[in-house]
């Protein structure tokens, strides 16, 4: 089964259009996603260095991009929304070493584009599981990185926080008759690729596909372009001093909402 679904690009590109700068407006400053899990981790695995030149894939409004400018990177960062890539430059210092570009990642013949840039990392913060196409970035990743660069991605967990998930809490009583809290996740589809519509901030204008991929097919698509995994980490919220029944992420510290996973050409 196809892990690919070009039959959405245009509409998926005029969703992002409609809902980028309300969901900048939302968490352009951050969130406890962006600055406990996801941040962290990919910043760990990346490990920018002045030397670097880095291609940002999918940059949204740019957050991460400033941040691995101001780390010393030279950065390259591409969208496929006009309204993104205007509010990215909005937000950023005219001295602020980043190049932002209207681009399409699902376009191999716009990534190649860039092959006069030798980048020594990529970076994809959040967004592959928003893109409809993914194949043709890994096949041109494998092209534009310098032998032994690394790629890393974050995305919502394939196994935890994707396809037909439900959260649950539970409250009981054991044996000897105290309370138990249990929160988890219940699944019951993964190894379907799929693609649905969802609100990733609940009252956002338009719902914007969410496209699920299981770790083989998603990985394979690295490994087709000659990548192997060499680091992998998946962050989840410290536990609370008092747990509660709840659903929310942070009611679950044993369950990794987020994967981020480093890739090294070879």
């Amino acid at each position: 089964m196809n892990a690919d679904f070009p039959e959405h690009v245009e509409e998926n590109r005029r969703i992002w259009n409609a809902n980028a700068r309300w969901w900048d407006d939302r968490i352009g400053e951050g969130n406890d996603f962006q600055t406990v899990l996801i941040e962290p981790a990919t910043e760990r695995l990346l490990s920018v260095t002045s030397s670097d030149t880095i291609l940002d894939v999918a940059c949204g409004a740019g957050r991460f991009a400033r941040r691995m400018a101001l780390l010393g990177a030279k950065v390259i960062a591409i969208d496929t929304s006009t309204e993104f890539i205007a509010r990215a430059r909005e937000r950023t210092p005219a001295d602020t070493s980043i190049d932002y570009r209207l681009l399409d990642a699902a376009s191999t013949d716009d990534l190649l584009s860039l092959d006069g840039n030798h980048f020594t990392k990529a970076v994809c913060t959040m967004a592959l599981m928003d893109m409809p196409e993914i194949a043709p970035l890994f096949g041109a990743l494998g092209k534009l990185l310098q032998r032994n660069g690394a790629f890393v991605f974050s995305v919502t967990h394939p196994c935890f926080h994707s396809a037909d998930v439900q959260r649950f809490a539970e409250m009981y009583e054991d044996g000897p008759g105290r309370h138990v809290i249990r929160t988890g996740v219940k699944v019951s589809s993964y190894l379907s690729p799929s693609a649905r519509k969802t609100e990733g901030i609940i009252g956002q204008p338009e719902p914007h596909f969410f496209f699920h991929r299981p770790l083989s097919r998603l990985l394979q698509q690295g490994f087709d372009a000659g990548f192997v995994v060499d680091g992998f980490e998946e962050p989840s919220f410290a536990p609370m001093e008092t747990p509660k029944a709840g659903v929310k992420w942070n009611d679950m510290p044993d369950i990794p909402p987020i994967l981020v996973v480093r890739m090294r050409r070879v």
